[in-house]
């Protein structure tokens, strides 16, 4: 599947009521969301449709992922940082939550 890249703030849902993914949009085209407003969707004229509608920035893969590197690169430093003395690496985990994932875009 061919995908395409672009960067736009969620709003949720505006004054109009419009939200920002609305359902329809889900059902002409795939979206999935990542850290940095990074959204992929399907390449295809809907989603063309949702990047005009939103003003999105369309950015390369190699850009967006880019983006999403250097944030989840940002919360594992501050994750490795925030250490106790004393503390196990269970006890972290249940204080923190686990070390945040790498992510690769599809």
């Amino acid at each position: 599947m061919a995908y395409k890249y672009s960067v736009k703030e969620n709003w949720g849902k505006n004054a109009n009521n419009d939200s920002f993914i609305r359902h329809e949009d889900r059902m002409q085209f795939t979206i999935e969301g990542f850290p940095g407003n990074v959204w992929v969707t399907g390449d295809n004229v809907y989603a063309d449709r949702w990047i005009a509608r939103h003003s999105a920035t369309v950015k390369t893969k190699d850009q967006a992922q880019t983006i999403v590197t250097d944030i989840i690169d940002a919360l594992q430093d501050t994750w490795d940082n925030d250490d106790v003395d004393g503390e196990s690496s269970a006890e972290k985990i249940t204080r923190l939550g686990s070390k945040p994932a790498d992510i690769t875009l599809p």
